[in-house]
């Protein structure tokens, strides 16, 4: 079972809020869509990235370490700033960790890309139920965001994947890309 603090649930309820705006601005900027697109960016985008943030802390937590969300403020404002031009840089904050070892440290940062996959395959499969627009765009930018985070650099999630297992890293990006080179179709 996750826990939180008072503080946490702040940070991430900010963040979710920040992040589906910045997604609805880049994609209709300011106008009469722009409701409508804040309510399929929270749907979509905004799942993508909360879901994404609580798979690394569920993970940790299962290993008995310290997790907890911190938004970034700074990023937070400029991603919204730049969403006015259509760009968008997401870096809303993350899930920091304390107390585990190196594999458990992989198996965590793992997480959140592939919740990130799960979902874009749910959202592909959910074009029956939900509007068409929505159900393609979520799986489209959870495709995205899977294979992103999985960039084996620092500060991104492939990183500490790379660095642990790097068979695990191949299975798990090949995976995150057929997703989305199939978005792309």
């Amino acid at each position: 079972m996750l826990s939180f603090s008072r503080f946490e649930i702040k940070e991430i309820v900010k963040a979710w809020v920040l992040v589906s705006l910045m997604f609805a601005i880049a994609k209709v900027g300011i106008g009469a869509r722009l409701p409508w697109a804040i309510v399929v960016a929270l749907i979509t985008a905004g799942v993508g990235f909360l879901l994404h943030e609580l798979a690394h802390k569920f993970v940790a937590q299962r290993y008995q370490c310290w997790a907890e969300f911190r938004a970034n403020d700074q990023a937070l404002l400029i991603g919204v700033l730049l969403s006015f031009t259509g760009f968008i840089l997401a870096a809303p904050g993350g899930v920091f960790i304390r107390g585990a070892s190196h594999r458990q440290h992989g198996w965590i940062a793992l997480a959140g890309p592939m919740m990130n996959v799960l979902l874009a395959v749910l959202f592909f499969f959910s074009a029956g139920f939900l509007p068409t627009d929505v159900a393609l765009y979520g799986y489209y930018i959870n495709a995205l965001l899977g294979v992103f985070n999985l960039i084996p650099f620092p500060p991104f999630d492939g990183a500490a994947v790379w660095q642990w297992n790097k068979a695990v890293y191949v299975v798990s990006i090949a995976l995150a890309g057929l997703v989305f080179v199939i978005s792309l179709v």
